[in-house]
Formats: C-alpha cells, sequence, structure tokens
C-alpha cells in the first residue's frame, strides 16, 4: 500500500500471502508522484532502488545488513515512516483483517476505503448538550 504524507492511501494492490511486498512496489509506483520512497529493509533490492533513482525519487531505505556495500540514507526522513505503520495499525483494528477471517479482496479494499474516507472526512462532533 502506498500512503501520502498525511497517511491517506494512494493505491494498494492485494496478493496472496506468499507474494514478497517488494515485489510489488514497482507495481504501486506506476502512476505516484513522490519525492521520497520511505520503506523498511525488506524493500532493499536492486531492482526497486534502480526503478528510484530513474524516476529521481529519494530512496530512505535502511540497507540489508548482508549488502556488500552499505549506502547511506535520511535517517530523520526515515522516523516518518510511522504514518504508514499508523494506516496498517488502523485497518488491522479491523477484526476481520486482524483474525485474517476476511479473505475476500472485496473485504480488504472496502477496510482500505473505510480508512481512506475517516483520513478525508472532517471529524464532526455530535452533543446532546443544548446550545
Amino acid at each position: 500500500m502506498a500512503v501520502d504524507e498525511y497517511g491517506i492511501p494512494a493505491s494498494g494492490i492485494v496478493t496472496s500471502g506468499t507474494v514478497a511486498d517488494c515485489s510489488q512496489a514497482p507495481l504501486l509506483m506506476e502512476d505516484l508522484e513522490a519525492e521520497a520512497f520511505l520503506a523498511d529493509k525488506a524493500y532493499d533490492t536492486n531492482e526497486l532502488l534502480g526503478m528510484l533513482k530513474e524516476a529521481d525519487i529519494t530512496a530512505v531505505i535502511p540497507p540489508v545488513k548482508k549488502r556488500k556495500e552499505q549506502r547511506a540514507y535520511n535517517h530523520e526522513l526515515y522516523r516518518a515512516r510511522h504514518v504508514i505503520e499508523n494506516v496498517f495499525r488502523a485497518l488491522k483494528r479491523w477484526r476481520g483483517i486482524a483474525t485474517r477471517c476476511a479473505k475476500l479482496t472485496a473485504s480488504f479494499i472496502a477496510a482500505r476505503a473505510r480508512r481512506q474516507d475517516r483520513s478525508v472526512a472532517p471529524l464532526v462532533e455530535t452533543s446532546t448538550k443544548p446550545s
């Protein structure tokens, strides 16, 4: 799933549980405009790094320990990765996804749409107190 700087889902792909997330990253990035790509070590692949360099997008991905040539990354910007983690935390609040009972693609799409609606729509406070 790709999100913007506010945590609003921009795009997402639902795959089977055995597909590596890093293999889907190029598909997620096809029509996205971004200055930086923040991800964890699982996305440290030569293919993805090359694609980011070609698209002139800053890769903020810590290198895996087994990489022969350790590359630098922006530690301060990497701390902002909590935004995507918060999106997944919010999705997992939905019991069907957290317990993996929701197995249909439609369920995941609905949960993502629900998260997107919550992020975009302002919260309305209802009160029983007279004005």
